[in-house]
């Protein structure tokens, strides 16, 4: 393989891991939205929650022991528990095209798509949530299938649409890096964290020592300036309560991985969050983050210590994805 300069991928997106798409749709009167990951083809898939009120679905069938080694969609959603019906729009879309698993195929039998979900609350950021019995996430879900495809669009869009970071503006951030062996690896987040993204009494990003190429602004403490011990002025938000605040985020690499190593990437990327955000994976975070391999390239042995080297870069492609994504709404609060 020809080496090539290490650092992020062309977009400086998930989707720079070959084989991975994102859709996502907004409902502006709602103040919602959704994000689809859509591997091509179907990929393992693992999940990591530390949060203490996540929202969730299908995380089972991501365990080690459990029959579906593949997964067709991967859903991140506003709405809270109605957001969970993203999934069903993006299963029975997938559903309709005869993509997904079967055991034994059958006629007349529909496939089963696998569309791991989770959540983030965005219930009370003064959008109209007056939809009674008709909630607009499996019409969402099903959009932002549809739209699966270019660069990922970061701010105010898809999951992220209506999120708040701490005091701040959140939303949909991602970010990538490729090293000169040919890994590839991205992140995405829809940032709604009760913690802070930023440094006390500073526009600095707590993720401001991984940021590649100004990014994120070029922004730096102060010199002389010390982390402040404890909650961060700016986190002052009002009582949490259970699932109000959530980052839900994926890494997507293109390396061969089983069940267990996606399971342990996850694990390792979710320090990205703890990079980035302060506090984090308290009680009324649901914080989750999913890991996808989609198989291009086999994993160098040693194993663990591939595992160990991938685990590192993705932590610090989550942290970079979770201040973009702050940063390109806050840069878009500005301009409105």
């Amino acid at each position: 393989m020809t080496a090539t300069k290490a650092g992020p991928g062309p977009l400086n997106d998930i989707t720079d891991v070959e084989g991975i798409l994102v859709g996502q749709a907004e409902d502006d009167d709602a103040s919602t939205g959704v994000t689809v990951i859509l591997p091509d083809p179907p990929c393992v898939c693992g999940a990591d929650i530390r949060g203490g009120g996540p929202g969730t679905r299908e995380t089972g069938t991501l365990l080690p022991e459990t029959l579906v080694d593949r997964i067709d969609a991967l859903v991140l959603a506003g709405g809270s528990v109605y957001g969970l019906g993203a999934a069903d729009g993006v299963t029975a879309a997938m559903g309709a095209e005869g993509r997904g698993f079967s055991l034994i195929p059958k006629e007349g039998v529909p496939v089963s798509p696998i569309v791991p979900a989770a959540i983030l609350y965005d219930l009370a950021n003064g959008g109209d949530k007056s939809w009674a019995d008709k909630p607009p996430y499996p019409a969402l879900g099903a959009e932002a299938y549809r739209k699966a495809g270019g660069s990922v669009a970061q701010g105010k869009h898809g999951a992220g649409f209506g999120a708040r970071a701490g005091a701040y503006p959140g939303g949909i951030g991602s970010a990538s890096y490729v090293t000169e062996d040919g890994w590839q690896i991205g992140a995405i987040a829809a940032v709604n964290s009760f913690g802070s993204p930023y440094m006390p009494d500073s526009d600095c990003f707590w993720a401001w020592p991984y940021e590649l190429d100004g990014e994120f602004g070029g922004r730096q403490p102060q010199k002389g300036v010390q982390p402040a011990e404890g909650f961060p002025p700016d986190t002052k938000i009002g009582m949490p309560t259970a699932r109000a605040n959530t980052t839900i985020a994926a890494v997507a690499v293109n390396l061969k991985l089983s069940k267990p190593q996606a399971k342990r990437l996850a694990i390792m990327a979710q320090d990205g969050l703890a990079r980035a955000i302060r506090p984090v994976h308290a009680p009324a975070d649901g914080d989750v983050v999913f890991a996808l391999g989609t198989g291009r390239l086999d994993l160098p042995e040693p194993a663990p210590l591939s595992m160990t080297r991938l685990g590192t870069i993705a932590a610090d492609c989550l942290a970079r994805a979770v201040a973009r994504g702050v940063f390109a709404a806050e840069e878009q609060t500005k301009s409105a």
